[in-house]
């Protein structure tokens, strides 16, 4: 044991993932009593549990084999979102989890976002003598896949946290800032088309893209009206809240995915102000010394893998955070290491091992 942390973990990391594990605990209570449902609270620290193990077992076996593997990794995850479209059985209509005997779910795309960080990182610290442009059809390829065997699912919010990771891997690597340039002006052009299709030309849209897609994307731009039981009952709940909230366990309203999508509600309605503060503070730490490892790490791919997971975990708390006060877009994007899922906490713990590992190598 002193061999394997000859080098101390990162206290202040340490303390805050305990601090944020606590958050999350006593708001997936909370919410499991507005929703009537105790046993996610019981399932949460089970996977809280596996995933300090999982931590432990990273620590051991060190980042260096698993970035050996990385090419193994990458095949095993895609086959694993390939047999999600056969084999799953359909949860709210998306084919996105595994169910183990009725006992827990997996959700194979949570952890497809570590395995493209990982693929990434490798590809791009590989990236020596070749052409820039190379790089980014490599990296562009590697993105690709997962992302359509997760929107077929379908998961879409998954998708934009691919790509952003990838875009951000790619920002962080060096190259010439053209290529964002012209990636921009692509997109904008392609958007451009995109919504003139869907809100002038809905019927070709409908041909080209399917009627279930063109819901989606209704859906994704109905929160601009401000409209949906989910965002006014989470806005009344948190704007009731005041300075310290309504009290632990104490939700007036109800509202639907309280533990996932709406735990960011649930925490400031128990808490208010005050408890939002707490929980935003120790959020910007976690980043700032995430960000503090990523700029120390003196191995490339290290160095990678930090600013890949930062880059995802930043999204995801502004995106949660965004739509649960209205203003974002409701995408079903999680808090990490406060929603409720297994999947998705396991794959937060893995990163902090990973990150552990490569502040070792600093």
């Amino acid at each position: 044991m002193r061999k394997l942390y000859k080098k101390k973990l990162n206290k202040n990391l340490l303390y805050l993932l305990i601090l944020l594990s606590f958050i999350s605990l006593i708001s997936i209570y909370s919410a499991s009593n507005l929703i009537g449902n105790k046993s996610i609270f019981f399932k949460q620290i089970a996977w809280l549990i596996f995933g300090f193990f999982c931590m432990h077992l990273i620590l051991k076996i060190g980042n260096k084999k698993i970035y050996s593997n990385y090419k193994l990794l990458y095949i095993l995850g895609n086959i694993s979102l390939l047999l999600l479209l056969f084999f799953a059985t359909p949860i709210n209509n998306s084919k996105c989890w595994f169910n183990l005997f009725n006992v827990a779910t997996i959700q194979p795309s949570e952890f497809m976002k570590i395995i493209l960080i990982i693929t990434n990182s490798i590809i791009i610290s590989k990236n020596k003598n070749n052409k820039e442009y190379i790089l980014i059809i490599k990296v562009f390829i590697v993105t690709l896949i997962p992302s359509i065997l997760t929107f077929l699912e379908p998961d879409t919010g998954m998708v934009l946290i691919y790509f952003i990771i990838s875009f951000v891997m790619l920002f962080c690597s060096g190259i010439n800032i053209k290529w964002f340039t012209y990636t921009f002006l692509i997109l904008v052009l392609f958007l451009s088309i995109f919504f003139s299709l869907y809100f002038f030309y809905s019927n070709i849209f409908i041909d080209i893209f399917g009627t279930n897609f063109f819901y989606r994307i209704n859906r994704l731009l109905d929160w601009k009206n401000g409209s949906g039981m989910q965002l006014e009952n989470a806005l009344i709940s948190m704007g009731s809240s005041y300075i310290v909230g309504h009290g632990f366990n104490n939700t007036p309203i109800y509202f639907p995915e309280a533990q996932t999508d709406f735990i960011f509600s649930i925490y400031i309605t128990n808490f208010g102000f005050i408890g939002g503060c707490i929980l935003i503070f120790a959020i910007l730490f976690l980043d700032f010394n995430i960000l503090n490892i990523a700029i120390k790490c003196k191995s490339k791919i290290n160095k990678n893998i930090v600013v890949g997971i930062l880059g995802m975990l930043i999204y995801q708390q502004i995106q949660h955070i965004g739509m649960n006060i209205g203003l974002l877009p409701i995408t079903g994007i999680t808090l990490p290491f406060i929603s409720y899922g297994g999947s998705s906490l396991l794959s937060y713990m893995i990163c902090i091992a990973l990150i552990f590992n490569a502040e070792k190598k600093t």
